[in-house]
């Protein structure tokens, strides 16, 4: 676990490569990051660990939530803000910062956006390692769990689906006892981490209709400026 009271994270910009790198990691070639410790799945068609298919049915189950969040980049840069989380396919990340960055899925896309610099960056759901996270229902099945490690403290299952992010992985870390989820990392077709911790959570939450509302027309009309036409 990184140590969040290292440095403040106020006044910390993310860049638009740390933002991709965070909710959306693309194909390509990456060695594999496992944590030491860490039990490979040997094919496919091995069973979902047990352990790890009651975690995914109770974190499942979990239909809302907000709370804080901290973000580490690759090199060890800090960002944070707050984070609202809707199922199906639902999230929205509110950034500290001069920047104002948000991200937001809707469902179906996520964006990427810089209030500062009124850009806004556009990607589909289900070509993000965000999709497993978001799911309804998570799958482990076919073969998506890669990896597994218990410790008394913590249970780390690393996901993955070569048909739907290529070489893009995303490790989840859950309390073994409460089955609450503490952080995930994304490890993008690079191989570089973007690690997420939330706290301060809440469950059962109710959201403004709004709240993960993209303005696509906005997003359009940003896209295609006149002078690029």
């Amino acid at each position: 676990m990184k140590d969040i009271s290292a440095k403040s994270t106020a006044g910390f910009a993310p860049t638009r490569r740390q933002m991709l790198g965070f909710g959306l990691a693309f194909a390509g070639a990456a060695a594999l990051n496992l944590v030491p410790g860490f039990r490979l799945m040997a094919s496919a068609q091995a069973a979902v660990p047990e352990a790890a298919q009651k975690i995914a049915d109770h974190f499942s189950a979990v239909k809302s939530m907000s709370g804080e969040f901290v973000q580490f980049g690759p090199k060890g840069e800090q960002t944070g803000g707050k984070f609202f989380l809707e199922r199906p396919g639902k999230i929205r990340f509110n950034y500290e910062g001069a920047s104002n960055f948000r991200v937001v899925s809707d469902g179906q896309s996520v964006a990427v956006l810089n209030q500062r610099l009124k850009t806004t960056d556009l990607y589909p759901l289900s070509k993000t390692p965000l999709k497993l996270l978001l799911d309804n229902n998570i799958d482990l099945s076919g073969g998506r769990v890669t990896g597994i490690k218990q410790e008394n403290d913590l249970t780390t299952i690393q996901l993955a689906d070569k048909s739907v992010f290529g070489s893009s992985k995303i490790t989840l870390m859950f309390d073994p006892s409460s089955y609450e989820l503490r952080q995930w990392t994304i490890t993008d077709a690079q191989g570089k981490d973007t690690t997420v911790m939330i706290f301060n959570v809440k469950q059962g939450v109710n959201f403004a209709a709004d709240t993960f509302k993209i303005d696509y027309e906005k997003t359009r009309r940003q896209t295609f400026k006149p002078s690029q036409r």
